[in-house]
């Protein structure tokens, strides 16, 4: 028991690398489900006037349109951000200057 005290003690500050993995892919389905869901959300507010037990073509195009329009607007705000990130000086670096 002291042994396993002991070495849960020290692995206090190490991160378990397969637990930090699993935690990353997990937070990254996470934010394409609310993606997914504010997509779907958007665009059946915009596309559907009357849901009915099929789709015209007007309603499928604005879908299609909507979808697409989503999918450039988030991936133009993701690569503005990677753009300013990297633009940055890191937080800690800046500190310790």
């Amino acid at each position: 028991m002291e042994s396993s005290s002991s070495s849960s003690g020290s692995a206090l500050g190490a991160v378990d690398p397969q637990l930090q993995h699993f935690i990353e892919v997990e937070t990254q389905k996470q934010r394409f489900q609310q993606l997914v869901h504010q997509m779907t959300e958007l665009c059946w507010e915009k596309c559907m006037d009357k849901p009915g037990p099929k789709l015209d073509s007007r309603a499928e195009a604005c879908f299609v349109n909507c979808v697409e329009r989503f999918i450039d607007t988030s991936q133009f705000i993701l690569n503005r951000l990677e753009q300013t990130q990297k633009s940055k000086p890191v937080f800690s670096e800046s500190l310790s200057d």
